[in-house]
């Protein structure tokens, strides 16, 4: 059954949270936390989806043990509001979050906090109802989003307004031929909502599109890294004060991510079996052939896909999911000038005064990241060009 007023107050309690006056109590919290708990382990947070599997990796393969850090089993969380709780109160130091989810935090909720690696690129698709063969179908429909401050929403937007369609977010009332309904949906609700054809499509990280596939209930429209090449979905967050009174602490940590991500594309149907539910750790409630269709999809599945148009680029040879740690400027760049210009919900008016150059310098801090990518083998090791730089290539 689809939860959507579930959804809906897990929406406003984390737009609550993502205020000075909401987030206070919770930081509140963590500074006592940190005054009693100095040496906190590593103590991961997360949510059973594959943005996840460098986090779960490095502590399923010792990583952290083998750096000499203490670590606790990784926190599963079953939302974006829970894990943004556990985090600002440091019940958990090292989690997953959706990209623009850190902007929110860090400028609308002041929240003392750092990107200092990417967790994935790609690894998203928007997914329709088998009767629905291009984006103008959408027209007249409802669509669901991870949450507003998504790289999901950002994408879906763009790629409406392309074709001539008007996202909208009211609630009520009948749809013009033209506008699409965007709602706010916790991931599993989706495929279930899209099998009672509740909604027309939803947009999201895997591997609940491969579920819907495998269900039979849906079919990928668009792979969202066929729009945006390479783009960042999750991001390891970090806290502030971690990052600067415990710098060796970090550097070790950033250090296992990125050796876990190394090992994740060397072993990807090693990682889809670790990550299931028939794992040891017991990761994520999806099986490991669901896992595998996004980690280590079978050989043909490129070729069907763009027969359907679900990749069109096939010149840019996109992985499903593709790992690599580094945090381009350009891309926190170009996602902040994608945001003013996106609907959300909730008080965006803090957007309007951002300076995307700041934005990049400001949210992430990539010291310890560059030494994890230098001691792994530079960046050779994730398929791209040695250094820092590149453009960001976006068609929709």
């Amino acid at each position: 059954m689809c939860q959507l007023p579930l959804s809906r107050r897990e929406w406003l309690k984390l737009a609550s949270m993502f205020t000075v006056a909401g987030a206070a109590p919770l930081l509140g919290a963590l500074n006592a936390r940190a005054a009693t708990d100095p040496d906190a382990p590593v103590r991961i947070g997360y949510l059973p989806i594959t943005d996840a599997a460098p986090l779960l990796v490095a502590h399923n393969n010792g990583y952290f043990e083998a750096a000499g850090l203490a670590v606790e089993k990784p926190t599963l969380l079953r939302s974006w509001a829970q894990l943004v709780e556990a985090f600002l109160s440091g019940q958990v130091n090292v989690v997953h979050l959706l990209a623009p989810m850190t902007i929110w935090a860090r400028y609308g909720g002041q929240a003392p906090a750092k990107v200092v690696a990417w967790n994935h690129v790609n690894g998203s698709a928007l997914t329709v109802l088998p009767d629905i063969d291009k984006l103008a179908d959408l027209g007249g429909k409802t669509v669901a989003v991870p949450f507003w401050y998504s790289i999901h929403n950002v994408v879906l937007q763009d790629m409406l307004r392309a074709q001539g369609l008007a996202p909208v977010l009211k609630k009520d009332g009948e749809l013009k031929a033209n506008e699409v309904r965007l709602v706010v949906m916790a991931p599993p609700d989706m495929p279930p909502a899209l099998a009672s054809r509740q909604i027309a499509g939803f947009i999201v990280a895997e591997p609940f599109d491969a579920a819907a596939e495998a269900l039979k209930v849906g079919k990928v429209l668009r792979f969202t890294g066929d729009v945006w090449k390479n783009h960042a979905c999750c991001v390891v967050f970090m806290h502030e004060r971690d990052l600067t009174e415990r710098a060796a602490w970090s550097q070790k940590v950033v250090d296992a991510i990125v050796k876990a991500q190394v090992w994740t594309r060397a072993h990807p149907q090693d990682a889809a079996q670790l990550l299931s539910k028939s794992g040891r750790n017991h990761y994520t409630p999806h099986t490991a052939g669901i896992l595998a269709s996004v980690l280590a999809p079978p050989p043909g599945d490129e070729g069907r896909y763009l027969a359907d148009h679900a990749i069109v680029h096939g010149d840019w040879h996109a992985k499903r999911i593709d790992f690599q740690p580094y945090p381009y400027p350009t891309y926190t760049e170009e996602l902040v000038k994608r945001l003013k210009t996106t609907q959300a919900e909730g008080n965006g008016q803090f957007l309007s005064a951002l300076d995307p150059a700041f934005v990049a310098r400001d949210l992430v801090d990539d010291r310890f990241v560059r030494k994890s990518i230098d001691a792994a083998g530079g960046m050779k090791v994730f398929g791209l060009p040695d250094g820092f730089t590149r453009t960001e290539t976006i068609i929709v």
